[in-house]
């Protein structure tokens, strides 16, 4: 039987995109997964991750990412209802790793409050059978995807440290890292508008965006 995780990094951050990544194992190959000490990314150090993430890949039949950059990201929710509108893109998106991996069985980390109503959307758009779990913290709890996490989060990791070699160094890319909030400030400063890799429909870069408009009115 073969088994897939799929889960995301990046879903909170207003800087680079959201990763949903794929993996599918023989199931016998699952304790292979426990042995290395795979579980939720957000509990390893980066250093673990970038070690652990080739090691997945030896073990797993197959892998798959798909990026989500912030101008897809901002079409989606621009509208209104951004959480309902964005955990749709992502239950699509979720869709289209599993039609890649053709596992028997596929667990997800639900980015719903409704776990069932998660599952539902993700098979709306499946062509093919697959059984689906979808759960809360399910990267805590099943190894397959706390696989899964970590190949999202070195992914989204690498692409970051792309721009920082660009931008320098912007912190984590999330509204919580002052770092962060900082350069949003200062690139409206320099630039008088966002990159593309800056999510325009987030609270944060909407404020920051704001308060520059504000300075900008008070010195002219």
């Amino acid at each position: 039987m073969l088994i897939a995780g799929v889960d995301d990094a990046g879903r909170g951050a207003v800087i680079g995109p959201l990763a949903i990544a794929g993996v599918v194992v023989n199931e016998e190959d699952i304790p292979k997964l426990v042995q290395l000490g795979v579980k939720d990314s957000k509990l390893l150090s980066p250093h673990r991750r970038e070690y652990l993430a080739p090691e997945i890949k030896r073990i797993a039949k197959n892998y798959t990412v798909i990026k989500l950059q912030p101008p897809e990201i901002d079409k989606v929710v621009k509208t209104g209802g951004r959480l309902r509108r964005l955990n749709r893109l992502e239950a699509q998106t979720m869709a289209q790793v599993i039609e890649t991996l053709k596992p028997d069985k596929a667990y997800v980390d639900a980015s719903d409050v409704l776990e069932e109503r998660y599952k539902q959307h993700i098979q709306e758009c499946l062509t093919i059978k697959v059984d689906i779990v979808s759960e809360h913290k399910a990267d805590r709890k099943y190894p397959i995807v706390g696989a899964a996490s970590i190949i999202a989060k070195t992914e989204r990791d690498r692409e970051i440290a792309e721009l920082q070699k660009v931008y320098g160094d912007f912190g984590c890319g999330y509204p919580t890292d002052p770092k962060t909030i900082a350069f949003l400030q200062r690139i409206l400063e320099t630039l008088g508008e966002y990159p593309e890799f800056v999510r325009k429909s987030w609270a944060p870069a909407k404020k920051a965006k704001s308060d520059n408009e504000s300075r900008q009115t008070k010195l002219a």
